[in-house]
């Protein structure tokens, strides 16, 4: 079992608090904990997380630690906190404080389990965290059905969630296969590649790998850096078997590569240079492929612009994966036995390089997690004259974005992260690392409190 010092540490990587864990410092009250306590348990169920976590200690807006004088050893009306909040959390799901020493600050945990049989209730109401907030869930029936299907059947997989058609034939897979030396058995591929869930259906991972998944998969392909630039063309490779769609990406992302004659300090012989690392592209879409939260319908999104190759896949992390152990390269797939599919195809490794690979080259700031989907952006190596890369020692370019960002500071000092989001059509962690980027660099500073503020453009 992971240590919770370090499950802290890794909560405190995420560029924002998710809806599985929460930052306090010293705040305080007793029902709000246990409204809290009921929220998070069963939104932990709803995404497939093990536990929930309250932190005292950490700085809402910075993550940093600050301590905290919080103490969970206190009596609500001579009643030991603990023991009012077990008697009126419903059922009982085991949830316990813990005091750690982190950096030398205070730092107390709430860890709270999963919901698991039913909804977890405090003082007879069961909550919900939607966002930041706390909410009844019987205000929300459809998140409140969603929730009863997990706790009767499990999180739902590509195994065992139901094919839109029934009526599916796998004339290509077998050919797939056929190519790659193995033999499919008509008696036995549909057990052997697990295509029927629990009531003998077809399930979403038959309804990928038939002859048409009737999902599509498109590349776009806009002619500035965004998505108000003009859109040059449109090229579709879904509705196929998933493993031809997925070869046919690849194969049009060599033809996007286009090499570029580098022309600096040439002798006799030209260098090509490839406009993005080929490796690093194919690792970023297989992981697309393998990791996309399939069984809502919704394939990868494929982006190409100006200066860079984006590569979304729907949903979150595996519920058992780690942030820090996605990045240090241990697979966890979320989708399981297509993880087996393209392992027995060659198609992917499994030995978990594909990410370190990735970083590698491009650093962290490659990957982006934003509310329900994970961004990978490839960056294009762009040859320019040496005219025009000669920078002044003590100047630093800016990209794009900080660049609108400073224009928009300087419209409106007062501007929020979220009105930035909104304008310049990026997630939270674009947003904040491009600030960070700009404040450490001298381009702007804060003047007054986070909330209050206003932002001060030194450049």
């Amino acid at each position: 079992m992971q240590n919770l010092e370090m499950i802290v540490k890794e909560l405190t990587e995420y560029a924002t608090e998710e809806e599985w864990f929460e930052f306090k410092e010293n705040w305080y009250e007793e029902n709000g904990i246990g409204e809290y306590i009921s929220s998070m348990s069963n939104v932990a169920a709803l995404l497939g997380k093990e536990n929930a976590y309250l932190v005292w200690g950490v700085n809402n807006d910075t993550h940093e630690f600050t301590g905290t004088t919080f103490t969970y050893h206190r009596d609500v009306k001579n009643e030991p906190l603990e023991h009012y909040l077990a008697r009126n959390v419903v059922p009982d799901i085991g949830f316990y404080f813990k005091e750690l020493t982190i950096k030398s600050k205070k730092v107390v945990v709430l860890v709270i389990p999963a919901a698991k049989q039913v909804p977890t209730a405090f003082n007879g109401v069961r909550y919900l965290r939607i966002g930041s907030s706390k909410v009844n869930l019987n205000k929300y029936p459809e998140r409140e059905s969603q929730l009863f299907d997990i706790l009767r059947n499990g999180f739902p997989t590509m195994e065992s969630e139901e094919a839109y058609d029934q009526e599916l034939s796998f004339r290509k897979l077998f050919l797939y296969y056929e190519d790659k030396g193995i033999v499919l058995k008509n008696s036995t591929f549909e057990k052997n590649l697990g295509l029927r869930n629990k009531d003998g259906k077809y399930n979403m991972l038959a309804q990928l790998l038939s002859d048409d998944s009737q999902i599509p998969i498109r590349v776009s392909i806009f002619r500035g850096k965004d998505k108000a630039s003009q859109l040059y063309s449109v090229r579709e490779f879904g509705n196929n078997c998933l493993l031809y769609s997925l070869d046919k990406v690849l194969e049009y992302g060599d033809v996007l590569n286009i090499p570029q004659a580098d022309e600096k300090n040439r002798v006799v012989q030209r260098k090509e240079v490839p406009l993005f690392n080929q490796d690093a592209f194919r690792e970023a879409m297989i992981n697309a492929f393998v990791h996309n939260s399939w069984i809502d319908g919704n394939a990868p999104m494929i982006t190409v612009y100006s200066d860079r190759i984006e590569i979304l896949s729907r949903g979150t992390l595996a519920p058992k994966q780690t942030l820090n152990g996605f990045y240090l390269g241990v697979s966890v797939p979320v989708n399981r036995k297509l993880s087996d599919i393209f392992l027995q195809l060659h198609i992917s490794e499994r030995s978990g390089r594909g990410v370190p690979q990735i970083t590698s080259i491009y650093g962290r700031e490659a990957f982006e997690f934003r509310d329900n989907s994970i961004v990978v952006t490839i960056p294009f190596d762009i040859m320019k004259a040496e005219t025009d890369e000669v920078i002044e020692d003590n100047e630093k370019k800016l990209n794009d974005t900080q660049q609108k960002i400073l224009a928009e500071m300087r419209k409106n000092s007062q501007i929020t992260q979220p009105q930035l989001m909104e304008i310049l059509n990026i997630g939270k962690t674009a947003v904040q690392k491009n600030i960070t980027y700009l404040r450490e660099n001298g381009y702007i500073k804060r003047e007054g409190a986070n909330k209050n503020g206003i932002w001060k453009v030194l450049k």
